[in-house]
């Protein structure tokens, strides 16, 4: 497999995105669709108050561009090597439906958790049904580290994959909290599943990774501290749904749990706190959940915290090379 394929897939997406970027940023600013601040979050971010939203729309148009002129050239251009970016596509439509009633209704709530579960629950099953039938999808369930292959019952594989795309998607969301957070953390993950797919020989992850990478390292020209604009749940749900379809795209779903560990982390964080603060009576472990805002309120800045996570999911992705290398 030729470099060249990741190196032409990253720098158009990247080029693409800087390109689009601007041009979002203004119509968004135009249309006034900025970001509700929650007045329970830490008071320096009200400042934050109306910042563009929405803003993952830029990388969706550009990673999509990407792939398909990619794998139209250099692939035989199946549905199943764009299951992944169809999946990615039905989230960030969710999350899009989500802003825009955050948006229209003035405020910070948008679709209930309810409404959005159901849709993700349903894509899930859709992805995961139409994996089955194309035959991109195996019921053996790889186990990092020790290479065992366990061999499920379909429907029980099935509804574990849905549980893992879920809670990934989910997990992604929650990240997104700080300016440049959930698409830093990604950036690693990216470049972990360009390795995976070379290694493999599997063209279509080598080429959505790449196209992932360059469309994030395009959005954090615009996103990083301080954020002239947010992706919003257009883009972290886009990005739940790259990052588990990925995984699946690998046979590899429990890889998630080592190259997602910040995601994990930030879900659980919010987990424990809601658990604890109703069996309290009100009091709390952290400072503020998802974990991020803990460190926050400790006095750490958006950049260090940031750089932190990053660092730590980059470390993971090494860890979770070598528990996937029995697969190669």
């Amino acid at each position: 497999m030729q470099p060249y394929l990741f190196i032409a897939s990253a720098a158009a997406a990247f080029i693409l995105t800087v390109i689009i970027g601007p041009f979002l940023i203004r119509y968004l600013l135009k249309k006034k669709l900025g970001q509700k601040i929650l007045e329970i979050g830490p008071k320096w971010h009200l400042k934050k108050q109306n910042t563009p939203t929405m803003g993952g729309v830029m990388f969706i148009i550009s990673i999509t561009a990407v792939v398909l002129v990619m794998n139209l050239v250099f692939t035989e251009f199946e549905a199943g090597n764009l299951m992944v970016l169809l999946m990615s596509l039905c989230y960030g439509a969710i999350g899009f439906v989500d802003d825009w009633a955050k948006i229209r209704h003035q405020a910070n709530g948008g679709l209930t958790s309810g409404q959005k579960f159901l849709l993700q629950l349903a894509a899930a099953a859709v992805f995961v049904a139409a994996l089955r039938l194309t035959g991109y999808l195996t019921p053996n369930l790889f186990i990092p580290f020790i290479g065992v292959t366990i061999p499920l019952p379909w429907i029980v594989f099935m509804l574990l994959a849905i549980f893992i795309i879920v809670g990934c998607d989910n997990a992604v969301n929650l990240t997104d909290g700080i300016d440049g957070l959930a698409a830093s953390v990604t950036v690693p993950v990216a470049i972990f599943f360009i390795v995976i797919g070379h290694k493999t020989g599997n063209l279509p992850v080598v080429i959505y990774a790449s196209a992932l990478l360059g469309g994030l390292l395009g959005f954090l020209v615009f996103n990083f501290n301080p954020a002239r604009v947010f992706m919003g749940d257009t883009g972290s749900l886009f990005l739940g749904g790259a990052v588990c379809g990925l995984a699946l795209a690998c046979d590899m779903p429990l890889i998630l749990i080592f190259v997602g560990l910040i995601y994990i982390i930030e879900t659980l964080s919010v987990i424990i706190q809601t658990t604890y603060f109703k069996m309290s009576g009100g009091k709390r472990i952290f400072k503020m959940a998802p974990i991020h805002h803990h460190f926050e309120m400790c006095g750490w800045g958006e950049k260090k915290i940031v750089f932190v996570f990053t660092a730590i999911t980059a470390v993971m992705c090494v860890v979770a090379y070598f528990g996937a290398m029995p697969r190669f």
